[in-house]
């Protein structure tokens, strides 16, 4: 009689010796970093930009035979990676090869023995259609010997690639607030090398790649979404000074590795405008209610939103309060037909009167910043409340708090619309992990 050996027969049959066959554990991917793509390049709102004339020439013609070295900072570390290679808003197919990751030392150079090479599909190159995005094989790491080393906390991934001939325009995430790397034009492919010489030219901004995931025990994915303000405007470069990495310290301070935090922020981001991005692209990018599959569902072992959104919509779209709560029911619908059990927790809009970043800071846009903060607090469709606006809010004028407006980027007094590091810190501290996370588990 015939008969076929399952996985469970297997594990539980003796090996000589007096061992055992134990099968794997099934991999838990989390999203470890992310950064929600727009564009085509150069639409878009970088800071402190160097001048990239000599890195990308045209914009039309994109990348051109040359090698990206790409800094990021995992939230949480896995034994293993993957990332994904977006050409979302490209108009014409494109080559990657030549990708690797490695762990940074310092600039674009890398610590010795750690560059891996990444595969797709079992192959060292793919070409990703215009409209489309992949996702590598999964690579080992080395020098990851636990989740919760703290010698690797706040360390930085390099993510290196190549661009085969020219990739036509460029999907890219503007404001990075951190240094990556490209090689000059039609040089090839550097990405295996570890020296910092072979990538002269520096950017704040990330190009193509929009997700680097990590296989991590019993981790959830938490998704910070939203504007400039979740994205970072007036934190510091190379800070880590968003209010999404001063949340994520305090997550990680009680809950270890139970969360990857990640953001999700688009600077000039707006709920439901525009409806034509694609026809016509805007700095802000595409619009919450466009991205939502992107950028949130599509992210694996998702738990926890916390969405902090609607100021641009107001003071650059000119909408109705009752539109944009419209849109955010919305959002709301779809994030929990896409993701059942997901917690999304709404944050009331920070402080914008008599900003000068465009009609933000006038009478009226308050009216509506207070008629949508209303909502926020009353609605009952969340999960839960973050209270930004009561964290940053001076009440004697209405504004911002005058300690959270200097900003921390470029200096300056600030526009009295995007909090500074101090500011970001105190958003971060309003955030309430027992009603979002529940009680920390007891250590053993």
């Amino acid at each position: 009689m015939r008969f076929m050996l399952t996985a469970a027969v297997l594990a539980a049959m003796p090996l000589l010796g007096g061992t055992s066959i134990q099968a794997a554990p099934a991999p838990n991917w989390v999203a470890s970093w992310t950064a929600s793509v727009h564009g085509p390049y150069p639409i878009g709102n970088p800071t402190a930009q160097p001048e990239m004339k000599f890195a990308l020439p045209s914009a039309e013609t994109g990348a051109s035979d040359q090698s990206f070295r790409l800094i990021v900072r995992p939230d949480i570390w896995g034994k293993q990676a993957r990332i994904r290679l977006s050409n979302v808003f490209g108009t014409r197919p494109v080559t990657f090869d030549g990708a690797y990751v490695g762990l940074q030392s310092s600039g674009s150079a890398l610590v010795p023995g750690t560059n891996q090479k990444i595969t797709f599909g079992g192959k060292p190159s793919v070409t990703v259609a215009p409209g489309a995005m992949v996702l590598s094989d999964a690579v080992p790491l080395g020098w990851v010997k636990k989740a919760a080393d703290p010698m690797l906390a706040n360390r930085k991934l390099a993510v290196s690639f190549h661009v085969v001939g020219d990739s036509g325009p460029i999907t890219w995430h503007a404001k990075a607030l951190a240094t990556s790397y490209l090689s000059g034009p039609r040089t090839g492919a550097l990405g295996a090398g570890e020296a910092e010489t072979a990538f002269p030219f520096t950017t704040t901004s990330w190009y193509f790649l929009d997700a680097v995931q990590m296989d991590v025990a019993g981790a959830k994915t938490v998704v910070t979404f939203g504007d400039s303000i979740t994205d970072g405007t007036g934190s510091t470069i190379n800070g880590d000074d968003r209010w999404p990495d001063a949340f994520s310290r305090r997550v990680h301070a009680v809950f270890g590795e139970r969360f990857s935090v990640v953001n999700q922020g688009i600077g000039g981001n707006r709920v439901i405008g525009p409806v034509d991005y694609l026809a016509k692209p805007v700095p802000g990018g595409p619009r919450a209610l466009d991205r939502l599959d992107r950028d949130i569902i599509a992210l694996p072992n998702v738990s926890t939103v916390v969405w902090l959104e609607g100021i641009n919509d107001f003071g650059t779209g000119g909408e109705t309060v009752a539109a944009v709560t419209d849109g955010v029911r919305e959002g709301v619908k779809r994030l929990r037909a896409g993701i059942p059990g997901v917690k999304i927790f709404m944050a009331t809009l920070t402080p914008s009167l008599n900003s000068a970043n465009g009609t933000h800071g006038t009478p009226a846009i308050e009216e509506k910043r207070q008629a949508y903060n209303a909502f926020i607090r009353t609605s009952g469709i969340f999960d839960g409340v973050v209270e930004f606006d009561l964290a940053t809010l001076d009440p004697k004028t209405g504004e911002l708090k005058p300690e959270h407006q200097p900003n921390s980027s470029i200096g300056g007094p600030g526009d009295k619309l995007h909090p500074n590091r101090y500011g970001y810190l105190a958003m971060a501290g309003a955030i309430d992990l027992g009603a979002m996370f529940g009680k920390p588990k007891a250590k053993k």
